[in-house]
């Protein structure tokens, strides 16, 4: 059983196997009609260095629904009670997916709070095409629930050799969908879709280190995007993010191939403390 924040939070706080009471933290945020378990398989990895902190979004697996209408600057609230309850300064926020846009406005409303990012999978300016389509979708699960997107939301996701093989990750995220909140997810998708438009400022700039990655085949968070995502961060050195763009894979390749984003994202939190 999870661990609850007051406010209706349900989260696991996992201790680093090594180095226990000075291991610096992670927040690992999943995606849209995800739950905090897509992570599973990242965890022994990531809690061998990090102490890992792991919560399910508002309306999502076993969270309580927001406490008022869903939006990023209320995800990323969401990420600062978190923190205050457990007593927690400043982490590495790693976000999926929607995840990547709370983290982003976690920075902009919490700047001393973070102390690095990792943005996987993350939307950035779809263009009019793209956008229509993203808010299309919305309004689909608006009115005609959740699942109404679901076959195509795999076939976006998951590569055909994975789909084929029959590997547990759609079934995962079938499950995950049916478990979140109607409204919460409903409210989410429309984050998720028009939430982009807070973090595409020209003027906007990061000032923290980054790393982003995509998978190749990812329509919705494109390699494109992922560099233009990117180019928004500068580092100490005035660098800009580190960007990944993993070979073949579409949106939902942690799920599908996960040491070749664990692997990268220790790599990067090693070298961004050091």
């Amino acid at each position: 059983m999870p661990s609850r924040t007051e406010d209706g939070t349900a989260y696991d706080d996992w201790p680093a196997s090594t180095g226990q009471g000075t291991a610096p933290a992670i927040v690992l945020i999943h995606g849209l009609g995800l739950s905090r378990h897509l992570w599973a398989s990242h965890l022994k990895a990531l809690t061998g260095t990090h102490r890992v902190i792991n919560y399910d979004l508002y309306g999502h697996g076993e969270s309580a629904p927001p406490p008022e209408e869903a939006s990023l600057r209320v995800y990323a609230e969401q990420i600062a009670r978190l923190l205050d309850e457990l007593g927690v300064e400043d982490a590495a926020i790693v976000g999926f997916s929607i995840g990547g846009m709370i983290n982003r406005r976690f920075v902009l409303d919490h700047p001393d709070r973070a102390s690095s990012l990792v943005i996987l999978n993350s939307p950035h300016d779809r263009g009019d095409e793209g956008q229509r389509a993203v808010e299309e979708r919305a309004s689909t699960v608006r009115s005609q629930g959740a699942l109404a997107t679901m076959d195509a939301a795999l076939a976006r996701w998951f590569t055909p050799e994975y789909l084929a093989s029959e590997g547990l990750g759609p079934a995962l995220v079938r499950q995950w969908r049916m478990e979140a909140d109607a409204e919460s997810y409903a409210q989410a998708a429309w984050v998720l879709a028009a939430g982009v438009r807070e973090l595409t400022s020209p003027e906007l700039i990061f000032d923290l280190p980054a790393l982003v990655m995509t998978g190749e085949g990812d329509t919705g968070s494109t390699p494109a995007m992922a560099h233009a995502i990117a180019a928004q961060f500068r580092d100490e050195a005035r660098a800009t993010a580190q960007t990944l763009i993993v070979p073949r894979l579409q949106h939902l390749g942690l799920l599908e191939q996960p040491e070749l984003f664990t692997n990268p994202i220790l790599d990067f939190l090693d070298r961004s403390v050091s």
